[in-house]
C-alpha cells in the first residue's frame, strides 16, 4: 500500500471518528436538553442516556433541570406609610419548559436578569400597599404570599416555574435608623425629665406633708404637757396647801430647808446676813418652837 493511501485512509477514519462523536450526546438525570436544527428548535430531551443527533446541523443547548437560586443585591423601598427600607430577597426557580425558555430569555443569565427584575417590580408594587408595622406582624406572610403569586404568574410565560419567594430581610436604612435612634433618645430623656419633676414635685408635697404633720404633732404634744404640767403644779399646790393646812409650822420648816438648800449650795452667790435675820432663825433655834407647844 502506498504511502497516500495510508494517508487517505487515516484521514477518513478521523473524519469517520469525528462524524460519530457529533453525532452523539449524552443527558445527565439533572438536565434537560433542547435540539435545534438550523436555528429552529425541533425537540426537548428529557430523559437521561446518549442521544444521537445530525452533525452540523443540529445544535443540542443542555439546561440545568434542577432548582436554581437567584439572590439579587438589597434594593431601597418606599412602603405604604412613606417609610423606606432595604429589602433583600431569596428566589428559587426551575426551568419547566425548555423550549419556551429558550424562546423568550435563551440563557440562565438573561433568565436571572429577568427575573430580578420581575421580583423587584412585584415586591415594589406590594409593599408600596403596607405599612411598616404589617412587616413586623403576622402580616408578613400574607405579603409574601402576594409577591410569590405575582412573580409566578410574570415568570410564566418564560418558561420557569417558581419554587419560592421569600423576604430574607427588610432593614431601615441607616440614616433612617439613626433618626429614628436620635429621636428615641430624645423621647426617653424627655421622659425622664418629666419623671425627676413628678418625684421631686411629689417629694416636696411629702416634706411638706411631713413638715405639717410633725407641728401638728408638736403643738398637740406641747398643749398635753402644759396641759399635764399645768395639773401637775395644781396638785403640788393643792398638796402643799394641805399640808400647810394640817401643820403650818412644819410647812414654814420645809420651806426654810429648801430655802437653805438652793441659796446656799457651793454653787450659788456668797450671801452676808445678820445674825438676827429671819432667814436664819431655824439656825438659831431649829424646829423646837413646834415641840414646846
Amino acid at each position: 500500500m502506498s504511502v497516500n493511501s495510508r494517508i487517505l485512509s487515516l484521514l477518513v477514519c478521523v473524519v469517520l471518528l469525528w462524524g460519530v462523536y457529533q453525532s452523539l450526546y449524552t443527558v445527565s438525570e439533572t438536565e434537560e436538553a433542547l435540539v435545534v436544527r438550523l436555528g429552529r428548535p425541533i425537540g426537548v430531551e428529557t430523559d437521561p442516556g446518549l442521544k444521537a443527533k445530525i452533525p452540523l446541523i443540529d445544535t443540542v443547548i443542555i439546561y440545568d433541570a434542577r432548582q436554581l437560586p437567584l439572590e439579587p443585591p438589597a434594593e431601597e423601598i418606599i412602603l405604604g406609610d412613606q417609610k423606606r427600607v432595604l429589602v433583600s430577597t431569596y428566589t428559587r426557580f426551575r426551568i419547566s419548559r425548555p423550549l419556551v425558555f429558550y424562546q423568550a430569555v435563551y440563557t440562565v443569565t438573561d433568565a436571572r436578569s429577568e427575573l430580578a427584575q420581575i421580583v423587584s417590580s412585584s415586591v415594589r408594587r406590594v409593599m408600596g400597599q403596607i405599612a411598616l408595622e404589617d412587616l413586623l406582624s403576622d402580616q408578613r406572610t400574607r405579603v409574601t404570599q402576594d409577591i410569590r403569586q405575582e412573580v409566578t404568574e410574570k415568570a410564566a410565560p418564560l418558561g420557569i416555574d417558581i419554587i419560592d419567594v421569600r423576604i430574607r430581610s427588610a432593614d431601615l436604612p441607616y440614616e433612617t435608623s439613626q433618626a429614628i435612634y436620635d429621636r428615641m433618645i430624645s423621647e426617653r430623656q424627655r421622659e425622664a425629665k418629666e419623671l425627676r419633676a413628678q418625684g421631686y414635685e411629689l417629694a416636696q408635697q411629702i416634706q411638706a406633708d411631713a413638715e405639717r404633720d410633725r407641728t401638728v404633732l408638736l403643738a398637740e404634744a406641747q398643749r398635753q404637757s402644759a396641759i399635764s404640767h399645768g395639773e401637775g403644779d395644781a396638785a403640788a399646790n393643792q398638796l402643799f396647801a394641805d399640808a400647810f393646812g394640817k401643820d403650818p409650822e412644819f410647812y414654814a420648816f420645809y420651806r426654810s430647808l429648801q430655802t437653805y438648800r438652793q441659796s446656799l449650795a457651793a454653787s450659788s452667790p456668797v450671801l452676808v446676813l445678820s445674825p438676827d435675820s429671819k432667814l436664819l432663825q431655824y439656825f438659831n433655834t431649829g424646829p423646837g418652837t413646834r415641840a414646846t407647844k
